[in-house]
């Protein structure tokens, strides 16, 4: 079986499925949007009858390849099903199967076998042709329905067209009420104890306490401790008036660090031993105070269904409840699942999948991986409260338990072998440096080993008990920036560890002075610069950790880090450690916090000691082949792009636009200036139509006085005219600028001026990352552009083409800066280093027509403001058609295949650059 990879030439390579990472489907066509997938499903609804096309027709509405669906339905290697005579399967998209029996016993019993561990579908479904049911199993969602409503639950599906689900918690109703009542508890037992967390170790203490509480509320609802064993307790044996709760908690978490019986309490007896450093009692012990409010809210608290709880999402949910300034987020966090695994899966899941495929009917190697996958270590420096560890953990366990149920259909001894996990959480690292994260980071990985515990039960009968708890965890508070990290994690050069995370993004803007002063803890002695963004902190030190060992990592980032200058500043540093990136994941939306996080636009870069494996760039749901992985995430060599005076490409000159400097007093508002021409029509004579960045785009219209060396003096005899002169007078003579000073000897002129009496270009400084191009404008001969654009002088519609193309879009994105959500346009960096192949008198004339076209169809919808026609969910489907001409002509001019992906154009883009750089530089020699 083999899959459609491209490599950076658009060509196809074949390829082993195995060597092929999850959710990254072949593409044979445009992707659907959403409206199109529910238009496709549609006729799948409301059938008289339905048999096993219904698996081939929902894969063809989701826009699987007509080619694959018709393989799976004839039968051949792509169909892995273990029962081909009910089963259809296909690795990482989807396990199907047809059923006589109950629907749901079946998918559960299927979800956690070792055919869906090995190939690892998106999707499980089981039906008896009246009844579907389903698991996503990277979300863990599950649905039921009738087969004739398919239409009605199309949105389930929708990773198979590569549309990830938002899972918000606010639609995981136990999660957030219990989170609202804890946060309701909180505020009562501050209320109960004033000054509180003023105390020496108040904080820590409170912490702790409100850990302990989940753990039991939790463990009195999964058969940890007795049904309802806690809070009856509570009930039982305190006063309603809540004075005695704080001595009962007290002697309750003492009974559950006492490891005896006889040694507690009789009426606590019955409580069992947890120990694991959560119970253990300290000299700086502390329960709050209790009122009867407070306690009515602990056993409410202990009536919610606890089972229920998510511990990767509560923690960061309960995390915002008690921490200051937080509590505004809740109900604002989801699950990432499908985004944490980008780390995860092509870092060392994907590869422990294919061993296990490999090794399927082998009891020696299956042996062999049990081994491997009981050493491996993963350490997250900036854990949070422990989400990517508990993915990573779960992911582990059920590749453990696939392993296990196979070795049991080998040989029946290996029954008898395994009574406990080999996967222990001990092998799980964090720093971390907010206190209560780190409580309930450990927390969260010991009731993660509970449920999955529980998934041992269900498949192999055998239980493994909780409690007492062995393992402490590893997961230590503190300034991850500071830190020795083999002071947390060990690295003796030859064990397999895998470091992953989301570390702090911060711009330079909201760093606080600390985070300003970490910088010189990590930079120091290696000459980096105090510019680069505050995550590259944990690259420069993950990268120094990992350097000669087995150890790798991958990390979510701003994509800002691989943009621009970052480049420069950072990767030539990481090369010099003798890294190289494995695999990235280029630009996506990082959905973690919507309030906060919503918006970040962020990349996966994986740094490894070099080896001779193959190199991917993950683009959407494209995998693409790559021979070396630059600083821009892009197929070439390590190289950075740096300021260049003069165009490389023979491009016309660009400039900054005119700057005015004038107080406010040459620049007039439309109203301003009707009223002007109307006072004196001679004013007209000396005006000209202006526009910067924000005008073009917003469409506001603005004038200049534009006065010369010849007529300035005749101007000034219009009052107005002559009034704003001494304006600008007045505003420069101010100035404390000796520049600016000497400027006021020309009031009537701008500062700089830079217009020119022709067509010109205007490329905004800044355009909002969400836009597919850059709205470029090709303006008349009267127009000044202002200092907050670009500007090409002499400019003809064929510049144009080339600037409003996806290629020097794929250009921009990659090697200029950001700022915040913005791309920022560079003149020195990306216009001058484009690179742009000889142009024939026949191309250039297509280019113009294109343009022209681009610009004609802006024209006629003239009602709309360029923000409005280039916001990418409203972009009229004439004006995406315009511009997707360009595109495919642009990208004829550097590739006679085209391009699927801008990483594609970006490998040419800079193969060519390097070529023509090469060239100039052996030029310039020879001279």
């Amino acid at each position: 079986m083999t899959r459609k990879i491209m490599n950076h030439s658009g060509c196809e390579d074949a390829q082993p499925a195995s060597a092929r990472p999850r959710r990254i489907n072949e593409r044979t066509m445009a992707k659907l949007n959403l409206k199109a997938v529910e238009e496709r499903v549609a006729p799948l609804a409301g059938r008289e009858s339905y048999d096993r096309e219904f698996i081939f027709d929902l894969l063809l509405a989701y826009g699987k390849p007509k080619g694959n669906v018709t393989r799976l339905k004839n039968g051949t290697s792509l169909n892995v099903a273990a029962d081909p005579s009910r089963e259809v399967a296909q690795k990482n998209v989807v396990y199907f199967r047809e059923t006589n029996g109950d629907p749901l016993a079946e998918l559960e019993e299927l979800r956690i076998s070792a055919s869906v561990v090995r190939y690892g579908p998106r999707f499980v479904i089981v039906t008896d042709y009246d009844e579907v049911v389903a698991i996503d199993t990277q979300v863990g969602e599950t649905i039921g329905f009738d087969i004739r409503d398919i239409d009605k639950h199309y949105t389930f599906f929708l990773p198979w067209a590569g549309m990830e689900k938002a899972q918000y918690v606010a639609e995981k109703i136990a999660d957030v009420k219990a989170a609202e009542r804890m946060g309701k508890l909180f505020d009562e037992l501050m209320a109960a104890n004033p000054g509180l967390l003023e105390q020496p170790n108040g904080r820590h203490s409170l912490n702790v306490f409100f850990t302990r509480l989940l753990f039991c509320f939790f463990a009195e609802d999964t058969e940890i401790f007795d049904g309802s064993q806690f809070t009856n307790a509570v009930g039982s044996h305190t006063q309603v008036d809540g004075s005695d709760a704080a001595d009962f908690l007290r002697d309750v978490f003492l009974a559950l660090d006492t490891e005896l019986a006889e040694d507690k309490p009789h009426h606590l007896a019955a409580f069992p031993y947890v120990n694991g450093r959560l119970f253990t009692v300290t000299d700086d012990e502390f329960v709050p105070e209790f009122t009867k409010s407070a306690r009515q809210l602990l056993i409410e608290l202990g009536n919610l269904v606890w089972r229920e709880i998510n511990p990767d999402i509560f923690g960061s949910m309960f995390q915002a409840i008690v921490t200051p300034g937080k509590r505004a987020d809740l109900g604002q966090h989801y699950t990432s699942v499908p985004n944490i695994l980008k780390t995860i899966e092509p870092l060392f899941m994907d590869e422990l999948r294919d061993q296990f495929d490999a090794g399927f009917d082998s009891v020696k190697k299956l042996g062999a991986l049990l081994d491997r996958i009981s050493e491996i270590k993963v350490f997250d420096p900036a854990c949070g409260s422990g989400n990517f560890l508990i993915i990573a953990y779960k992911e582990l366990r059920r590749l453990e338990h696939g392993i296990l149920e196979r070795l049991f259909e080998l040989d029946s001894k290996h029954q008898m072998l395994y009574a406990e996990s080999r996967i222990n959480i001990e092998n799980f690292y964090g720093i971390e440096i907010d206190d209560f994260a780190v409580e309930v980071a450990i927390l969260s990985i010991w009731i993660a080993k509970h449920q999955m515990n529980t998934e041992f039960k269900e498949k192999f009968k055998l239980s493994i008990p909780l409690i007492p708890l062995r393992e402490t965890g590893q997961v230590k508070a503190g300034n991850a920036a500071r830190i020795d990290w083999t002071q947390v994690c060990p690295n003796d050069g030859q064990s397999e560890i895998y470091l992953i995370g989301n570390p702090p993004y911060y711009g330079s803007k909201l760093q606080t002075a600390e985070q300003k002063a970490d910088y010189t803890y990590v930079i120091e002695n290696t000459g980096l610069s105090k510019n680069l963004d505050y995550i590259a902190l944990w690259f420069i030190k993950g990268a120094q950790y990992i350097r000669g060992s087995k150890s790798e990592l991958a990390f979510v980032t701003t994509n800002s880090l691989s943009q621009g200058q970052q480049v420069a500043l950072l990767f030539p540093f990481l090369v010099s450690l003798d890294l190289e990136i494995g695999y990235a994941y280029t630009s996506f939306k990082w959905t973690n916090n919507a309030k906060r996080n919503a918006g970040v636009t962020v990349s996966v870069i994986n740094l490894r000691v070099p080896r001779v494996d193959q190199k991917y760039i993950y683009a959407g749901d494209l995998q693409i082949k790559a021979t070396n992985i630059n600083g821009y995430l892009a197929d070439g060599d390590n190289f950075v792009v740096t300021d260049r005076r003069k165009p490389l490409s023979g491009l016309p000159p660009i400039s900054n636009g005119s700057m005015p400097n004038d107080g406010g007093n040459l620049l007039i508002k439309e109203p301003a200036w009707r009223d002007l021409i109307e006072r004196d029509p001679r004013s007209t004579d000396y005006t000209k139509a202006f526009t910067g960045t924000e005008e073009f785009i917003d469409g506001t219209d603005k004038y200049v006085l534009w006065l010369t060396l010849e007529n300035h003096a005749v101007a000034a005899e219009i009052p107005e005219i002559d009034r704003r002169v001494r304006g600008v007078l007045e505003h420069r003579s101010k100035s404390t600028r000796l520049a600016t000073k000497k400027l006021a000897d020309v009031p009537w002129r701008f500062a700089e001026v830079r217009y020119r009496e022709t067509n010109s270009i205007l490329i905004p400084r800044h355009s909002s990352e969400r836009r597919d191009y850059i709205p470029i404008g090709y303006l008349g001969p009267d127009t000044v552009i202002g200092d907050s654009a670009s500007a090409v002088y002499d400019a003809e519609p064929w510049v144009f083409a080339l600037l409003t193309s996806r290629v020097h879009m794929a250009w921009t994105r990659a090697v200029a800066g950001a700022l915040e959500d913005r791309i920022r346009y560079s003149n020195t960096i990306v216009y001058n280093n484009f690179p742009v192949p000889p142009l024939s008198g026949t191309v250039k004339e297509k280019l113009t027509v294109a343009a022209l076209r681009v610009l004609d169809v802006r024209e006629y919808h003239c009602e709309k403001t360029l923000a409005e026609l280039y916001d990418p969910d409203k972009m009229p489907a004439d004006l995406r058609a315009a511009h997707t001409a360009i595109d495919e002509l642009v990208d004829s001019i550097y590739s006679k295949s085209g391009y699927e992906t801008d990483e594609q154009r970006l490998s040419d883009l800079f193969g060519m650059y390097e070529a023509m750089t090469a060239a100039e530089a052996l030029k310039g020699k020879k001279k």
